[in-house]
């Protein structure tokens, strides 16, 4: 990749936008990369810690060519990366990516996740329809990251990282903790009689709350 706005380091030589996309963003860790950034900057170690595959010198060079394509940006300072416009323009390339991941068999849900994979995940899967006008608001809590999900009025989730999180309960857990939680077929007590999650907050609206959220395929 080259500087900030200009042409991009040529990986498929086409004059397909969808070609000159992925000539930024296609670099393989690339838009995982985005996604640990897409709801809040993070320190180097912070980043690596919800990419467990990859190696201190991949991130250091994905992370240098997002930077040089307009994609993210450092904050030498105070030592953080966050993303651009450029980059926070692809989450719903991110949904999409969710949406279309869960069509296809081999999905396996219980390798690794983030918390902020978890979090995106939960946007692209809430049952709308189901969710319109339940006027819940979730606070999840992973190690020192922190989240809120809000139902809109239309059924989507929205949802931003935040330190402290507030709401009608606040869950606690490790990413893979909490998308046991949020997506598998037992109730939240089975997990807590467990110690497998933490809760905070009233349990009838957090069980409320997490049957709006599946990860089945249609058809």
């Amino acid at each position: 990749m080259t500087k900030n706005g200009e042409t991009p380091r040529i990986r498929y030589d086409e004059g397909c936008l969808a070609a000159h996309a992925l000539n930024v963003i296609g670099d393989r860790w690339a838009l995982l990369v985005a996604r640990e950034l897409m709801l809040t900057p993070k320190r180097f170690q912070a980043i690596r810690a919800g990419l467990p595959g990859i190696t201190a010198a991949v991130l250091t060079q994905r992370l240098g060519q997002l930077a040089e394509a307009g994609v993210v940006q450092h904050d030498a300072a105070l030592g953080i990366y966050g993303l651009t416009a450029s980059g926070k323009a692809l989450y719903p390339v991110l949904i999409a990516l969710c949406h279309w991941g869960n069509q296809h068999p081999g999905h396996d849900p219980r390798r690794f996740i983030s918390p902020t994979a978890l979090m995106i995940s939960m946007t692209a899967n809430v049952d709308a329809q189901a969710a319109q006008g339940a006027d819940l608001i979730a606070g999840f809590q992973s190690g020192r990251e922190g989240f809120e999900m809000r139902l809109a009025t239309s059924g989507a989730a929205e949802v931003q990282a935040v330190a402290q999180p507030a709401g009608d309960f606040r869950l606690h857990g490790d990413g893979n903790a909490l998308a046991y939680a949020v997506y598998g077929p037992m109730p939240l007590t089975h997990w807590l009689d467990r110690g497998t999650i933490g809760l905070t907050g009233d349990l009838d609206k957090a069980q409320r709350f997490i049957d709006l959220f599946s990860l089945r395929r249609d058809g």
